[in-house]
């Protein structure tokens, strides 16, 4: 139907589906520049936002149903480009049974600190310097799309840099299934040891088990 041609009513259900389309196409969060792309502008996003067709979900971020999407799409959304680490990685290499209450996601230090101000889902940074951001990076599927995580070996050098910050019990969880892990690499995690300066705590926790 031409759109001069449809009623108000129906021009507003026309942009609802087109909406729809584009958050399911987007992992269910869209920036407001995709928005912009169907015609609308800041005054027509907030008209959908009062009346309840979508949700803003942090600054330039909305979504529908927001509470019932995935958090791994949530996740893989806001946060593409930033790098599973910590907690976050250990349960994705399925080193920890138990699937951990926040996200734990390493970061450019220069990134604004506001991005991570979210009530759902919870997320802790590791803000770190660009270069190292980048060591050992590969991917993995998470959720319907695809996100940043750290190689297993620069994972464990990471965990005992940081290993105050960690629960004990989940470190040596992590520490135990890595020894027994047929892939692991030896010459990678000593090379990531040299570079994460923690060379003589892999040396005294995973190499007398080597």
């Amino acid at each position: 139907m031409d759109d001069k041609k449809m009623t108000r009513q129906e021009k507003r259900e026309k942009q609802i589906e087109e909406i729809k389309d584009l958050m399911e196409q987007n992992g269910g969060v869209v920036k407001a520049a995709q928005l912009y792309t169907l015609g609308m502008d800041y005054r027509r996003i907030q008209s959908f936002v009062e009346m309840g067709v979508i949700e803003r979900v942090k600054n330039g971020y909305y979504s529908m149903d927001f509470r019932n999407k995935r958090e791994e799409d949530i996740i893989g959304t806001l946060f593409s480009d930033c790098v599973l680490s910590m907690e976050s990685a250990l349960y994705c290499y399925r080193y920890l049974k138990q699937k951990p209450y926040k996200w734990t996601i390493a970061v450019d230090k220069n990134t604004s600190k506001s991005r991570f101000k979210l009530d759902y889902p919870l997320v802790t940074p590791y803000y770190t310097e660009p270069d190292v951001l980048k060591q050992g990076v590969t991917k993995i599927e998470l959720g319907s799309g695809e996100m940043s995580i750290y190689r297993k070996e620069r994972l464990m050098c990471d965990i005992l840099k940081y290993e105050d910050r960690m629960d004990r019990t989940d470190l040596q969880q992590a520490l135990k299934c890595f020894l027994m892990d047929k892939n692991k690499d030896i010459a990678k995690l000593l090379f990531y040891a040299k570079e994460r300066k923690v060379l003589a705590k892999v040396r005294n926790q995973i190499g007398v088990w080597l």
